[in-house]
C-alpha cells in the first residue's frame, strides 16, 4: 500500500534470463530458434531489434545498470521483482515479456517455432510467478502466426496455468491484421472465459511497425510506433465488428498513453457520421461508444489532459502500469501517480490503482 491506496500494476514486466530458451524450448524446436550470437539474438538473418542504434543500446545499458544494479546483479530472479515492486509502492503486479516482445515477432517465423517459443515463455513464466502468487500475476503470451495454436495456447494457459489475461502486439503477421477473419475463434475464446486481452506495443520490432518504412531514430519509431499501432489496433476490432459480436471481450491498450483517445475517438465518431453505411453491419453505434463499454488505456502520469480524457471516456476505462523494468522506466513513477490525487480527487484515483484493472482481469 501507498499512501493508503492499493495499486495493481496491469503493466510491469519480467526480464527474461538468457538462457531461458535453451532451458525450456522443446527440443525439437531448437533447431529454428532464434540463435544468440554476438549477445544478440538473430533469426534466419534477422536481428532481434529492427533500426536500434548501438548508441542508443548503450545508453539504454547504461540507464539499466544505473537504476536497476541490485536487479541485475540478482539476475531479474522474483525475490528482486517483488523488491522493485515494494520499492514502487506496487501490490500487484501483472507481467508482460522483456526478450518476448520480439523472440517470435519476426517475419516468417516458423508458426510450430513461434508457438514453441511461446509455450516456453508462458511455462517460465508460470514457474516466476509461483514466487508469490498473490502479487506476481502473469499474462499469457500468444503468437499469431498461426490462429489455431494461439487458441489452443490461450486454453492451455487458461485452464493449466489459471492465466487471466493475453499478451499479443497489435501489428499485422504474416500478412493478418487484427481483423483477420482467422482470429474470430480467438476473440470467442477469450470472451467465454473472460480473459483479458493486452495490446502491447514495442519500438524496432521487425513486423510490420508504424513509422518503420520512413525513420531511422529511436527518436522517430517510438514516437510513431507506441500511439499509431495501438490507434489502428482499435480500429482494426472495430471495423471488423469483433467489439459489435463480442460486447464481453475487455482489451486494454498499453504502453502508449491516453491522450490518444479522445482525438482518434472523435475523428471516428465524425467520420461513422458521414459514411458509417459503409461499415453500419460491423458498427452500428459510434465507435466511442464500443471503447466506453469495453475498453481500457493506461495513462501516463504526467500527461497534461488526463482530466480531459476521464470527461471523454470514463473514469472506468483509465489504468496505470510501471513498465518496470525498461530503461525508460521511471522508479518513483507510483508515487506521481498518487500525487495525482489532488487533480484527480481520491475516489477516481482509486478507480484508476484498484477497481479498474480488477474489472479488466477479473477480481483478484
Amino acid at each position: 500500500m501507498l499512501e493508503g491506496y492499493r495499486i495493481i500494476d496491469v503493466d510491469g514486466h519480467v526480464q527474461e534470463p538468457g538462457d531461458l530458451w535453451e532451458r525450456w524450448l522443446e527440443p525439437e524446436h531448437l533447431a529454428d530458434a532464434p540463435k544468440l550470437i554476438d549477445g544478440n539474438r538473430y533469426y534466419h538473418g534477422q536481428p532481434r531489434n529492427n533500426k536500434l542504434s548501438d548508441a542508443v543500446k548503450a545508453h539504454f545499458g547504461e540507464r539499466t545498470v544505473a537504476t536497476y544494479r541490485e536487479n541485475l546483479e540478482a539476475g531479474w530472479d522474483p525475490d528482486s521483482q517483488i523488491a522493485a515492486m515494494d520499492r514502487m509502492g506496487v501490490d500487484v503486479s501483472f507481467l508482460y515479456p522483456t526478450d518476448g516482445l520480439f523472440m517470435w515477432h519476426f517475419q516468417n517465423m516458423q508458426p510450430a517455432t513461434a508457438g514453441a517459443l511461446v509455450r516456453a515463455y508462458n511455462n517460465w513464466l508460470d514457474e516466476f510467478c509461483r514466487y508469490e502468487p498473490g502479487r506476481l500475476r502473469p499474462v499469457a503470451a500468444l503468437s499469431l502466426q498461426d490462429p489455431d495454436l494461439a487458441v489452443a495456447e490461450l486454453r492451455r494457459a487458461s485452464d493449466k496455468l489459471g492465466m487471466r489475461g493475453v499478451y499479443i502486439r497489435p501489428n499485422p503477421v504474416d500478412g493478418r491484421s487484427l481483423n483477420h477473419p482467422d482470429f474470430e475463434p480467438l476473440w470467442t475464446e477469450c470472451e467465454q472465459r473472460g480473459v483479458a486481452i493486452g495490446i502491447h506495443e514495442g519500438a524496432h520490432c521487425q513486423l510490420e511497425t508504424a513509422g518503420a518504412n520512413r525513420f531511422e531514430t529511436d527518436f522517430a519509431l517510438w514516437s510513431c510506433s507506441h500511439p499509431m499501432e495501438q490507434m489502428m489496433a482499435f480500429l482494426a476490432l472495430l471495423e471488423a465488428g469483433v467489439l459489435e459480436r463480442h460486447p464481453g471481450l475487455r482489451v486494454a491498450f498499453l504502453e502508449a498513453g491516453c491522450g490518444w483517445v479522445p482525438y482518434w475517438l472523435w475523428r471516428l465518431d465524425q467520420r461513422w457520421k458521414n459514411v458509417g453505411f459503409e461499415v453500419a453491419e460491423n458498427v452500428p453505434q459510434k465507435p466511442s461508444e464500443y471503447f466506453r463499454r469495453q475498453c481500457f488505456v493506461v495513462l501516463e502520469a504526467d500527461e497534461p489532459y488526463i482530466a480531459e480524457v476521464i470527461d471523454f471516456i470514463g473514469e472506468d476505462r483509465l489504468l496505470f502500469a510501471s513498465d518496470y523494468p525498461h530503461p525508460d522506466h521511471e522508479p518513483d513513477l507510483a508515487d506521481e501517480i498518487v500525487a495525482l490525487e489532488s487533480r484527480l480527487t481520491r475516489r477516481v484515483l482509486t478507480k484508476i490503482l484498484d477497481e479498474n484493472p480488477r474489472a479488466l482481469y477479473g477480481a483478484l
